[in-house]
């Protein structure tokens, strides 16, 4: 006995069971892929497109009404079969109006998104309803079947607007070849979906860290101490990470007194004045270091609304301010060292 059942093969670890569902879902996408092609956006949701399957809830209620039949048959009961073929109708036309629940709807989304690392990238969708019927709980979902999805309905004649968002752990370029629309409405019997293929991009920049100061001097190479000196007393423009040398009457005594950082004010006649981050200025520190401080450095300009401009190896932008220009100097750090 024990001979024999040495014999019997193991079954399978769940590592292989993963895999192995990995592979099946890799080809059932493929698969999509080919049948569908890519889409342009905007997307009005045709028949062609739309996959409906029984839920685990239908399932089980399939197993209960095979039963019923069975018993109904055996004893022969007319009002055991009469309630069987009742829930039987109830079943089909819930599957009809969870097809329905996305037959028609117009979807249209921002494909690029950007955020930072350890953090969460938002895309933007937007769900148009031209039909009078409400499309209830509808679930756009990214990145994977375990990812969260975001829900919203849809009333008659309306159009809502959702985030999804996608975990970013690590800085770089997160890419996403489709997005999945879901409604398991009403009963949640049944499941019916729907993929949409259009690249969706995340620039990851890196987490903002640092401690060394805001270099704050302009390009004809005079410091942020000397254009204070001459031209500080105008406007007051914000609050600046401390340097040795700055004369004391820009120092900032209440941030001082209660127990916070050391501070120095800063002038709207210095803001003018853009404001060089280089690569170069960061020695001593690592890749991932100098990139994280040059985050640091970019956030903080944008808030103190200061032009800035940024150096990095084979790549310059000139100065700028606005929500633009910030943006096209964290994708740049979100990109260095990689195949953009």
């Amino acid at each position: 006995m024990s001979e024999a059942a040495a014999t019997l093969p193991e079954p399978p670890s769940a590592p292989a069971r993963a895999t192995l569902r990995a592979r099946l879902a890799a080809r059932w996408h493929r698969w999509i892929a080919r049948r569908q092609g890519a889409d342009a956006l905007p997307l009005r949701i045709d028949r062609r497109r739309i996959y409906i399957l029984p839920s685990r809830h239908g399932l089980m209620l399939a197993a209960v009404l095979l039963a019923m039949l069975l018993a109904a048959l055996n004893y022969s009961s007319n009002l055991t079969l009469g309630y069987a073929f009742l829930l039987i109708a109830i079943g089909l036309v819930a599957m009809h109006h969870c097809h329905r629940n996305l037959l028609g709807l117009e979807v249209d989304l921002n494909p690029e998104a950007d955020a930072m690392a350890g953090g969460q990238a938002t895309f933007q969708f937007v769900l148009a309803n031209a039909s009078a019927l409400e499309r209830i709980d509808i679930e756009v979902r990214l990145g994977g079947a375990r990812d969260r999805p975001a829900v919203r309905s849809v009333p008659g004649r309306s159009r809502e607007r959702l985030n999804v968002e996608v975990p970013t752990p690590e800085r770089g370029l997160l890419r996403l070849e489709r997005a999945e629309l879901t409604t398991r409405q009403p009963l949640s019997w049944f499941r019916a979906w729907t993929y949409i293929h259009t690249p969706l991009i995340a620039y990851v920049a890196p987490r903002p860290h640092g401690e060394r100061p805001l270099p704050l001097a302009a390009g004809g190479g005079q410091s942020a101490q000397a254009i204070a000196e001459r031209r500080g007393d105008e406007e007051f423009a914000g609050l600046r990470s401390y340097v040795p040398g700055v004369p004391l009457k820009h120092m900032a005594w209440k941030v001082l007194a209660q127990g916070r950082e050391a501070a120095v004010r800063s002038y709207a006649a210095g803001a003018a004045e853009p404001a060089w981050l280089e690569w170069s200025q960061l020695e001593g520190l690592d890749v991932e270091a100098r990139l994280a401080q040059l985050c640091r450095w970019v956030l903080d300009c944008d808030r103190m609304q200061r032009p800035y401009g940024l150096r990095l190896p084979g790549n310059e932008i000139a100065p700028g301010a606005g929500l633009a220009h910030r943006s096209r100097c964290l994708r740049a750090l979100a990109l260095h060292g990689h195949d953009a």
